[in-house]
């Protein structure tokens, strides 16, 4: 990716996306999955409230009965960080499959991570807005992004991934 590229994904990550609870969102929850295999409890993310040809931005609420608090920790609930990376995947790849001819017979499987920041917990109560980028176009079954979340104007984690598209047998 050259220099002015780079600028440019920055530039349109520096701020928090606005969350407007009250606009209809672009996928709710019904249409996320018709784009995604991913289903409950393993499905994180529940509304995708701006999309277009290059960007996506995506909202998890955390809910204290979130199946993984039970173990990390059970006296401070914190999401794993692996969990806001995997929630990120599929808020990308729904980005990704919206593009593609008959996205229900394809799936994105993660190619690499790299780079990934953790900033602050994310606790039960929080409302995680997700924002990606596509950085390098679909090409041979490869995509690249990159992505940040921020509970508030507070950035939570933020890193880049590749992910593969692959169609389901």
């Amino acid at each position: 990716m050259d220099i002015e590229k780079i600028k440019e994904v920055k530039q349109r990550l520096s701020e928090a996306p606005k969350y407007d609870p009250d606009a209809a969102p672009v996928y709710d929850v019904l249409g996320i999955q018709k784009l995604l295999p991913h289903r409950p409890p393993f499905l994180m993310v529940d509304r995708i409230t701006e999309v277009d040809s290059d960007s996506i931005v995506g909202i998890k609420t955390i809910g204290v009965n979130e199946y993984y608090f039970r173990g990390h920790f059970p006296t401070e609930p914190v999401v794993p960080g692996v969990l806001l990376v995997e929630a990120m995947a599929q808020v990308g790849g729904i980005l990704v499959l919206r593009n593609v001819d008959e996205p229900e017979k394809y799936s994105t499987y993660f190619a690499k991570i790299d780079g990934f920041k953790f900033r602050r917990k994310v606790v039960p109560g929080d409302v995680v807005v997700f924002k990606l980028i596509i950085t390098q176009p679909l090409e041979h079954s490869l995509v690249c992004m990159r992505g940040k979340a921020w509970v508030g104007n507070s950035v939570a984690c933020e890193g880049d991934m590749v992910a593969q598209v692959i169609k389901n047998k």
